[in-house]
């Protein structure tokens, strides 16, 4: 057997099947099973695809033993620490950090995409005024392909170039008129002399009727959260994009997809669900009650925003929050919140007590994000379309790696069929 391929022998046909084991750069390598079912008339079963590769890709590498995160190879401390949101953005498009000429033309050119058409804009007035953002945001980002139709030639590299850039930049303004159409509050338009998170809490949180002057910590913050949320691997939504762009569907379409599965309460709300629990236990005096019941196997009850599917030591990411989320309290004065005492309190229990260590139930970066999007005054139904904002430039990286790697197929599962075996039609006055 040669050390390239990993020996199946399957017991009822008997046969001895050889498949390829294919070594990543680091972390675990793949058994090719592409010829499986040719070779036995078997497929493979992983229900979630815990233990599937379903492509190659040089973007994002996670190691959840090591609790270790890179984009392109950079840890993301590192980037967390030196970069900006859309330096990150270059990196995980264009896969090398840019130069500063390079990220200066990228910036502009980023701004210069931030207006919405008129048209577009007035689709929110069809909306009803409790729509949930999530439901406005995917459904106008799904409408960009009927605005932009002339740019969608997936296999042009100017036309990807133009959608990758026209889709990051135009995401805060949907998502800020998004916003301003629940509360009933006149459009801000976007100012191209404000960065990136300068101009969404302007967007957000301006008037006509008074001036407003973005507050540097809260946009640090918000720049540090979305470079920690840019990509995560081969996720639900980002799976999604993955899937619907393998049909050759334009680009908008699978970025609306991919918002849509990160409008799911397992993925996207789980930050929003770590203040409904926050709010649930209620004051600081019954945290003790409820870390009990979280201890309790039988309890329903669970503690939000600890552990993670991933990672099975600190997540990375939680380490780097928790300081902008410490200073974010400390600036805008709330810690006097009850919320807020309340969150603090439960992150110290946690972090000394001995069931959480064992178990490594560790505050994951939900804890302290949605924690720091409460403080900027960001309410709880657009916490995951800020999410959104940042995943975006995730999604279009890897939909622009698939449309230009050869093995892509149009995504097909199979499954393992257990309904009833072929049988006859019965007339309905026979039945």
């Amino acid at each position: 057997m040669s050390a390239k391929t990993f020996q199946l022998n399957d017991s009822e046909t008997g046969k001895t099947v050889d498949l390829e084991a294919r070594p990543g750069t680091v972390g675990p390598g793949v058994l090719d099973v592409r010829s499986l079912y040719a070779s036995t008339g078997k497929f493979t079963y992983d229900p979630g695809f815990a233990a599937t590769a379903s492509c190659e890709s040089g973007i994002t590498y996670i190691d959840g033993t090591k609790g270790l995160l890179m984009y392109r190879g950079y840890p993301v401390e590192q980037l967390a620490a030196n970069s900006s949101f859309l330096e990150v953005c270059y990196l995980l498009l264009y896969g090398e950090l840019p130069t500063g000429d390079e990220l200066a033309k990228f910036d502009d050119t980023v701004r210069m995409h931030t207006m919405l058409n008129e048209t577009m804009l007035r689709l929110f007035n069809g909306f009803h005024h409790d729509a949930h953002p999530m439901a406005m945001v995917a459904g106008v980002v799904g409408s960009m392909s009927a605005f932009y139709h002339d740019t969608t030639d997936i296999h042009d590299p100017r036309h990807r170039d133009i959608f990758a850039h026209r889709i990051l930049a135009k995401m805060p303004t949907i998502a800020a008129a998004a916003y301003k159409h629940t509360m009933g509050q006149a459009f801000m338009y976007p100012r191209n002399d404000l960065n990136y998170a300068e101009n969404l809490l302007h967007m957000f949180f301006a008037v006509p009727a008074e001036s407003y002057e973005v507050d540097p910590v809260s946009a640090e913050a918000l720049d540090l959260l979305f470079i920690l949320h840019a990509d995560h691997e081969q996720n639900c939504s980002t799976s999604t994009v993955r899937m619907a762009g393998s049909s050759g569907t334009n680009p908008y379409s699978a970025i609306a997809a991919g918002i849509a599965a990160l409008w799911g309460p397992a993925h996207g709300g789980a930050n929003e669900a770590v203040l409904n629990m926050l709010e649930h236990i209620g004051s600081v005096d019954r945290i003790e009650k409820y870390v009990a019941k979280a201890k309790d196997k039988d309890d329903p009850f669970r503690l939000m925003g600890f552990g993670h599917r991933v990672y099975k030591n600190h997540d990375p990411r939680a380490t780097i929050i928790r300081g902008a989320c410490h200073k974010v309290l400390e600036k805008i004065g709330r810690t006097d919140s009850p919320l807020f005492e309340l969150a603090l309190k439960l992150e110290e229990i946690a972090l000394r007590d001995e069931y959480f260590i064992e178990k490594k139930l560790y505050p994951n970066v939900d804890f302290y994000s949605g924690i720091i999007y409460r403080a900027l005054g960001i309410p709880t139904s657009m916490f995951t379309v800020m999410f959104a904002i940042a995943r975006t430039v995730g999604w279009v990286s890897h939909w622009r790696e698939m449309i230009v790697d050869p093995d892509t197929r149009i995504g097909r599962p199979r499954q393992l069929y257990i309904g009833p075996t072929a049988r006859d039609y019965v007339d309905v006055d026979k039945r």
